[in-house]
């Protein structure tokens, strides 16, 4: 669910139909389709796409605004391939037939000609976490691959690494306080006024402390539509792919295991306890240190208040993909109000003791498989 950093104007995002899809597999990858169907995007679009041999892809088109970026676009495809050579279940880009990772193509949508980035993905097989029943040990086994992403995202050297550093970009965990500039699209909601308790509880106990958080390249969205997996035998289920790059910025570890908490919180019947087993999967891989320990629960809380106030902004863009981009807010209403109400000490009590009870419950635990650190 790429997202743009202050909310693409809604002619941004493309509208093309399957057969046009189609006819770009053909023209700029030299593929024959036998079928193509549309998948669901936040600003984006999204094609399944199997050609003639049987091989399965998936077709990215980038809305217009952030087609402009070429470089970060470029970087965020890079960094998928250097994933992918690290042992990470990643979505690789194919070559077109002159052997470029993407295309810009001018295509007309209906509203006039625009310029869209196109990719062709590999395709991964599983399903989506948001799909299953998560237990204990997929959400301690999603814990640890964030932080081994996290990890192996240190390890890049790029000349271009900087244009990671999105200033402003409204997804990253910083830019908590702009989310001011939106709370209009909460008036009349009584949930307005705890936003705000949210957003000032960031300036006060986060914020000062920022400089105590241990900075990496996050993802910035793994949330469990961008989670892929597979049945595992008697393990239950073992993850299958990371999707959606679209979000990256440099930021802190930390802010990478709030977001995760946050939407594994989104999909489970006992949400408060989704954190002990990611957290213990977590710092099986990058224990935290006290300052980022103390903010967790604030983090958590401002991601819920992004997801919620930024979907009721899109909706005001896109009306037609209203329920699309209220999958993950309507949840996280009721989620956001439960965690408010328990209060700092007791949440946390909860998911640090609930990490020590899944290790002393799992002795055998063993690291993630095929990882390498080079």
């Amino acid at each position: 669910m790429a997202r743009t950093a202050v909310m693409s104007l809604k002619d941004s995002m493309p509208n093309l139909t399957s057969s046009q899809a189609s006819e770009l597999v053909s023209q700029i990858f030299g593929l024959i389709v036998s079928e193509v169907k549309p998948l669901p995007s936040y600003d984006d679009q999204n094609f399944y796409v199997r050609v003639s041999d049987g091989v399965e892809y998936v077709l990215k088109i980038l809305n217009s605004t952030d087609s402009e970026n070429l470089t970060l676009v470029e970087m965020q495809t890079y960094i998928m391939a250097f994933l992918h050579q690290h042992g990470l279940p990643v979505q690789t880009a194919i070559p077109t037939c002159t052997g470029q990772l993407m295309s810009l193509q001018t295509i007309d949508c209906g509203s006039g000609s625009k310029r869209y980035l196109v990719r062709l993905m590999t395709y991964l097989p599983g399903k989506t976490v948001a799909k299953i029943s998560s237990s204990p040990e997929i959400l301690y086994e999603i814990g640890k691959m964030a932080a081994t992403m996290d990890e192996v995202l240190q390890k890049i050297d790029h000349p271009n690494r900087s244009v990671l550093e999105r200033k402003n970009f409204i997804w990253n965990l910083s830019s908590t306080p702009l989310l001011e500039s939106y709370l209009h699209v909460m008036d009349g909601d009584p949930m307005q006024q705890l936003l705000k308790d949210v957003i000032q509880q960031y300036k006060s106990h986060v914020l000062p402390n920022l400089d105590s958080f241990r900075k990496c390249i996050n993802h910035g969205d793994f949330n469990d539509h961008n989670i892929l997996v597979e049945h595992d035998g008697l393990a239950g289920y073992k993850i299958s792919g990371i999707l959606d790059f679209g979000d990256m910025s440099s930021g802190y570890y930390v802010f990478e295991l709030a977001i995760t908490i946050m939407y594994m919180m989104i999909e489970s019947a006992n949400a408060i306890d989704v954190g002990g087993p990611v957290l213990a999967g977590w710092e099986s891989v990058f224990p935290l240190n006290e300052a980022e320990r103390n903010a967790l629960y604030f983090l958590v809380l401002c991601r819920f208040c992004q997801s919620l106030v930024l979907a009721r902004r899109a909706i005001t863009l896109y009306p037609e993909n209203e329920e699309y981009l209220m999958t993950t807010a309507r949840t996280g209403v009721r989620h956001l109000q439960q965690l408010w109400e328990l209060g700092k000490e007791q949440v946390e009590r909860r998911w640090f003791d609930g990490a020590k009870e899944y290790l002393k419950t799992h002795p055998g635990t063993v690291p993630l498989k095929g990882i390498t650190f080079l």
